[in-house]
């Protein structure tokens, strides 16, 4: 561990035992541990990388997998032996988002020329690849599900028959929500789809998405015959997926206006009745407003209803910092990790990693920080981004260990003593 690395801008309550490069890869964006395995897929490093956390004081790189040419794979799931991971075109390096702004603020879809059926030649690869990892340190890919379009952005996976994901696809201004079935593991297809009324352009559909917005699917979360789906600048759609192939409407609530929009995940709190949803925050200085963590009453499946926000790092002055300052992923309570229902972990980019009690869901409280120093080199190839630290993704094993990744620092491993 390097004296930089070692050095926090700020530790309360999570102390560092341990960093890793990945193997000269220290751009992550989501993360899973597995058997004693961190598994994280690159933003610009293409591909995915696994580390030995065995020994959380040494981490050490032992694989990387590359992605296909123009693709990137940058979130995956793990349970058990199957690890699933992303196929998408690489969307930072087309010169259509040069200006990350662009991305957050219009449909991905119709930018990239795939809105109409057949509009814009392939050299990408587009759907969900499926790995053998009963051994981590190599990974081998036993299936494949291809999708028409720009690909597959995110998956929850913890098990089971069932998959879901967010994907854009052929003829779609946006991602929707799929379904996939995993009967077959080395044959998984798609069994299942939703989308918000509008996005279907292929299909006559006109959209209402207003100037500036984007109205596409980030994932769902699934807690037993409903998923709550985190739907960006549409807000939050629940779906009764009884029928695995016939998605149904619930409810769908929008904040966005008066509330800026970006939401990134619902989580769903069940033995509480509660939902903690997350907006993101996707500009720099706060262009786009304060982004909140929301707790959500949900004991009226139909009608759940904000009662809290968390508090915002106030301790130094992140708006001016550079990059993104506001929250960007929680950590989704993992059943073959760490579960709790009153301890919230979730990164807040410049602000690092941040942990809060819910234990009164009507006055939730900041138990830990951590934000790590600048990093040591900028990997992030967008012109016009800042040195410093955006925490990105958070995992807490089974033993209470809290893992950490970057867009440019790495991999932080963090003991929590709230």
């Amino acid at each position: 561990m390097t004296d930089t690395l070692a050095k926090a801008d700020l530790a309360r309550n999570l102390t560092l035992i341990g960093h890793s490069d990945q193997g000269g890869r220290p751009d992550g964006v989501q993360l899973m541990v597995n058997k004693g395995y961190a598994i994280t897929g690159h933003m610009f490093s293409k591909g995915f990388s696994v580390i030995d956390v065995r020994n959380p004081r040494a981490p050490e790189p032992v694989a990387y997998i590359p992605a296909p040419p123009n693709t990137w794979n940058i979130h995956l799931q793990t349970h058990e032996d199957l690890l699933l991971v992303i196929n998408a075109k690489d969307l930072f390096a087309s010169s259509e988002f040069a200006d990350e702004k662009a991305y957050y603020t219009t449909s991905v879809g119709k930018t990239v020329g795939i809105d109409e059926v057949g509009k814009r030649p392939r050299d990408w690869t587009a759907g969900m690849s499926v790995y053998d990892i009963k051994n981590p340190v190599a990974p081998r890919e036993i299936g494949f599900m291809p999708v028409e379009g720009a690909g597959i952005h995110r998956i929850w996976y913890t098990g089971g028959r069932y998959a879901y994901a967010s994907a854009l696809l052929d003829g779609f201004a946006d991602y929707m929500f799929i379904t996939i079935d995993m009967a077959d593991p080395t044959k998984p297809r798609e069994v299942g789809r939703w989308w918000i009324p509008g996005m279907h352009t292929a299909g006559g559909e006109v959209s209402d998405v207003p100037p500036g917005k984007r109205y596409g699917l980030h994932h769902a979360i699934i807690h037993g015959d409903t998923a709550y789906a985190a739907w960006r600048d549409a807000g939050m759609v629940i779906l009764d997926i009884a029928d695995r192939s016939e998605p149904k409407l619930i409810r769908h609530m929008n904040w966005s206006p008066p509330y800026g929009g970006g939401t990134h995940n619902c989580l769903p709190l069940p033995e509480r009745e509660l939902l903690v949803v997350l907006d993101e925050a996707v500009l720099d200085h706060q262009e786009d407003g304060v982004k909140h963590i929301w707790i959500f009453n949900n004991a009226v499946r139909d009608n759940p209803i904000s009662i809290a926000t968390v508090p915002q790092p106030d301790e130094d002055d992140y708006v001016a910092k550079g990059g993104h300052f506001g929250p960007h992923n929680l950590y989704e309570n993992r059943p073959d990790g760490f579960v709790s229902e009153e301890l919230i972990f979730t990164t807040f980019q410049n602000a690092g990693i941040r942990v809060f009690s819910i234990a009164d869901p009507y006055r939730p409280v900041e138990t830990a920080a951590y934000v790590p120093g600048a990093p040591e080199r900028l990997v992030d190839h967008r012109p016009n981004r800042a040195k410093v630290i955006q925490s990105c993704d958070v995992y807490v094993d089974k033993n209470g260990l809290v893992y950490a990744n970057d867009y440019n620092g790495g991999l932080y491993i963090l003991e929590y003593s709230g």
